[in-house]
């Protein structure tokens, strides 16, 4: 994907803005259909979906600003730009997530007491596929903007809907099971499964964003590839002292390079230029800080940035 900008805003940056407003929408669309069904059918299994994607709205309302505050340039303020309202955005996803949970779960607990039989099944056979199919445009969107850039946000929203795709075809099972067999419980225990779910995905979302407001190293893969992107290059004898973390959609990578005691200072600069852009190439926007130092370096010191 090419870089170039328009009103100031790269090309990358408004496939992100553009994704989480199409998610936005769907999610806005589902839940006005989903009510109607809901009301229809009484299923809670489509109570769920729906509570789902009240979550979806919301999420993707805090990601759409997030995305929005976190491409902001740095200012006299931020000096490492507010790539951070990504992270902070999750942290409050989660708090969502448990709310809707916590509601489908007393739901579902109540119809297992009460069981009671599903009305109008074709209306929710009929909103549960459409669901099944818009989700599916949105993950397929998503999809392509993070292959042309990563973004904390929208990947996790890809995850998000990736698994309401799940969530979708297990109310459709549970809407079949219960119109041919007749198990008045399916549709309950379906519920609560996906209670427990939204649970073990609220979680995963409030690692994820701990972890990189703590500052986290990226995976040791990565580190990796970046010590073997500054040994490829001639001149650089090693690669030492790598530290890395992530604020939403910037990197930001330190590395010293040992180079011969004999280079100048120009020599080891233009080395240093080019070690960086290659970095970049590898890590589009990345905010890469090398130092450069002669071999024999002072054990101590070299120790230090290890």
């Amino acid at each position: 994907m090419t870089s170039e900008t328009e009103g100031g805003v790269s090309l990358v940056q408004r496939l992100h803005r553009r994704a989480t407003e199409i998610s936005l929408s769907v999610a806005l669309l589902l839940i006005a259909i989903k009510l109607f069904a809901y009301f229809a059918t009484q299923s809670i299994s489509v109570l769920s979906t729906a509570l789902d994607s009240g979550l979806d709205a919301a999420a993707s309302l805090l990601n759409l600003a997030a995305v929005r505050l976190a491409q902001q340039p740095p200012d006299d303020e931020h000096r490492f730009g507010h790539g951070k309202a990504e992270p902070l955005a999750g942290l409050a996803q989660t708090i969502f997530v448990a709310v809707s949970a916590g509601i489908l779960i007393a739901s579902s607990i109540a119809g297992l007491l009460n069981p009671a039989p599903i009305h109008n099944e074709a209306i929710g056979f009929a909103v549960i596929i459409v669901s099944i199919a818009l989700t599916g445009l949105v993950v397929a969107f998503q999809r392509y903007a993070l292959k042309q850039s990563p973004s904390v946000a929208v990947a996790a929203d890809e995850i998000h809907y990736r698994g309401d795709l799940y969530l979708n075809l297990g109310v459709l099972v549970s809407l079949l099971l219960s119109k041919s067999l007749g198990w008045q419980l399916i549709d309950p225990l379906f519920g609560l499964g996906i209670g427990f779910y939204l649970i073990i995905n609220s979680a995963r979302i409030f690692q994820q964003s701990f972890q990189m407001l703590m500052d986290r190293e990226l995976p040791d893969e990565d580190r990796e590839r970046i010590r073997r992107i500054c040994l490829t290059h001639q001149g650089v004898l090693d690669a030492y002292g790598i530290r890395t973390r992530q604020a939403g959609p910037r990197i930001f990578i330190h590395v010293t390079l040992e180079m011969e005691g004999s280079l100048n200072l120009r020599s080891a600069h233009f080395i240093g230029q080019e070690v960086e852009a290659e970095l970049v190439a590898a890590y589009p926007g990345a905010e890469i800080i090398i130092h450069e130092e002669p071999t024999g370096v002072d054990g101590r010191r070299r120790a230090a940035a290890l």
